[in-house]
């Protein structure tokens, strides 16, 4: 594995595996120098291309990649799953297949039980994150994986472990008055998630406001990204890419799966 690339340090079962790729290490040029797993933001298709065949590589399984539209969908991805379905989030009992998330500043959240029988990957920007009617992608994806088992056992939330990865950081994430009024109207608590900027701005904690989110639904062991700048996108140019830092950007991603 790439050593630039990040594995989460948290207590998962040694069947489940996790990384997130940086922008180091692949066939693309330019903007999208040089990993860039995205094929939808300019970049040549065959660099793409050989980029996720890298990446499938390293992970031993198949990555399957999502059309990720800012939503709340969360898909099942067994083995005769397909790439470009339209999801935010997906879960997995199955091995051969990696839960896998794009990102460029979004946050990409990682979950797995303490028995290593399941695993989810979530894409988390504002939109999804605040979702509609209390609903977000943290929720409908906690739904998802909670649901019982083939052998018929559930998840409590207890088991649940959740690991945070790289974003766009508090420091960089000026939001207008509406996106904090979308946190705030669902949870008042989630007020400590934006600092007063210009007038009607806001700096947004994207990984604090997810880890608020966890919490509520009982999700007490959260690791990974705590908002400080090691963690932000937009800071660090040479190590991962930023549609908010550069427009035109590639996108990194975060793999989980079972063994």
């Amino acid at each position: 594995m790439n050593p630039d690339w990040l594995q989460p340090d948290w207590p998962a079962p040694a069947r489940v595996k996790a990384l997130c790729t940086s922008r180091s290490g692949g066939a693309s040029g330019g903007a999208y120098g040089s990993f860039n797993l995205g094929d939808h933001v300019g970049d040549a298709p065959a660099a793409v291309a050989a980029n996720r065949a890298a990446l499938a590589r390293v992970v031993g399984v198949r990555p399957v990649f999502l059309s990720q539209v800012h939503g709340t969908q969360v898909h099942a991805l067994d083995a005769a799953s397909l790439d470009g379905q339209a999801a935010d989030a997906a879960v997995s009992q199955q091995t051969g297949v990696a839960c896998t998330i794009m990102v460029a500043d979004c946050l990409p959240v990682l979950l797995t039980d303490l028995q290593g029988r399941r695993v989810a990957a979530a894409h988390a920007g504002w939109r999804g994150l605040a979702g509609t009617s209390d609903q977000g992608v943290l929720e409908t994806t906690y739904k998802a994986f909670r649901a019982p088992a083939l052998d018929g056992i559930g998840v409590v939330a207890t088991e649940i472990i959740a690991w945070l990865g790289p974003c766009i950081g508090p420091q960089a994430f000026e939001v207008g008055d509406e996106v904090r009024q979308a946190f705030v109207a669902h949870d008042p608590a989630a007020a400590a998630m934006f600092a007063a900027g210009a007038p009607d701005k806001w700096w947004a904690n994207l990984a604090g406001l997810a880890r608020q989110r966890l919490a509520a639904l009982g999700v007490q062991q959260v690791f990974g990204n705590d908002g400080s700048p090691a963690w932000c996108t937009v800071s660090q140019p040479s190590r991962f890419f930023s549609h908010r830092r550069d427009r035109i950007s590639g996108r990194m991603a975060a793999c989980i799966w079972l063994v």
